[in-house]
């Protein structure tokens, strides 16, 4: 099959965005469009990617769940050991995209990153599920394993020790992670890729809000 990717083409009509009807806090305009991203059932709207830099400046980027959000920032979990939570150790700058295809939208996000506290993280990893709680212990994130086979061994043995308990321990090498936020951008497609951006910039204690040109 010939793969012409450059007739690949997609027009977006489907709404605008328009300075003058967006909320003055991008927090608030996000919850807006969240809201809706909700309500038109696509399939996990908090799916996000994450991009992080490390001590030598590499830059790396993966899909992570939004799991918190308010005016101080957005929040995610994952171990600390892995390649982002060491890239995010080395490195406070992060950036954070949302794509909802079917609403022709997009948001990026740029901002500092910082754990959470540690009693937020406890009370969040022991509210997943056991098997998820379980994964977060067998796991070495990111590290070169032997076999699939080494990591199941390793889960079946922590359900056997914890076989009578719901509730595990939180791993010290797991806990939550917020960006907040210095920029939040918009994005709107339109006909023609002339697309719809307003951009959210903080400066001092206000945001200024700006048209970019697409």
């Amino acid at each position: 099959m010939s793969l012409n990717i450059q007739d690949l083409r997609e027009e977006y009509t489907a709404e605008a965005l328009d300075i003058r009807d967006v909320r003055p806090d991008p927090v608030d305009q996000f919850r807006y469009w969240f809201g809706e991203a909700m309500n038109a059932r696509l399939p996990e709207p908090n799916a996000m990617t994450l991009a992080t830099v490390s001590k030598e400046g590499k830059p790396s980027a993966r899909i992570v769940l939004l799991k918190g959000f308010d005016a101080e920032g957005f929040v995610f979990f994952t171990n600390y050991n892995s390649r982002k939570g060491k890239d995010m150790a080395a490195n406070r700058g992060a950036a954070l995209v949302f794509l909802w295809l079917e609403l022709q939208r997009q948001v990026r996000i740029e901002g500092t990153v910082s754990k959470i506290a540690a009693a937020e993280s406890t009370r969040y990893f022991q509210s997943r599920p056991k098997g998820s709680q379980i994964g977060a212990w067998a796991s070495p994130q990111s590290q070169s394993i032997r076999s699939r086979e080494q990591l199941e061994e390793k889960v079946a043995t922590l359900e056997s020790e914890y076989v009578n308990t719901e509730v595990l321990p939180r791993p010290d090498d797991w806990g939550g992670y917020i960006v907040r936020p210095h920029l939040i951008e918009f994005w709107q497609g339109r006909a023609n890729r002339l697309h719809d951006r307003i951009q959210y910039t903080r400066q001092n204690d206000a945001w200024v809000i700006e048209r970019l040109a697409p």
